[in-house]
């Protein structure tokens, strides 16, 4: 069951707040294809991710601004956004609830997923 339209937006502008903010604002994953192309990549990827605004219904069904893709310097590089416990443990129960959900952002390459 998809969520209520109500919680769908509390969840994206949760997930836009948290993506603008970057690597400060909580935890930010590389996967090692990312990694591996050095530090101006890196910081040229997180920088994109947070400017991300090319929310498309195909990309992101339930409008919860959660996925994202993008080039860079040849590259096609993916980004997601998942919702765990307060520990990391399991999935939350609530990603709407900033009180019980950590998010996490993985960015990787188009050729890892």
């Amino acid at each position: 069951m998809s969520p209520s339209i109500t919680t769908r937006y509390r969840i994206s502008d949760l997930n836009d707040a948290f993506r603008k903010a970057g690597p400060v604002s909580g935890q930010w994953m590389l996967t090692r294809g990312v990694a591996d192309q050095g530090a101006v990549f890196v910081a040229l990827a997180t920088r994109a991710v947070q400017a991300y605004d090319r929310f498309q219904p195909e990309d992101d069904p339930y409008g919860e601004h959660d996925f994202g893709s993008f080039d860079l310097a040849g590259q096609k590089l993916f980004w997601k956004i998942d919702y765990y416990d307060s520990s990391l443990s399991y999935g939350s129960e609530n990603p709407a609830d900033p009180n019980v959900t950590r998010r996490v952002v993985t960015i990787m390459l188009a050729s890892e997923y």
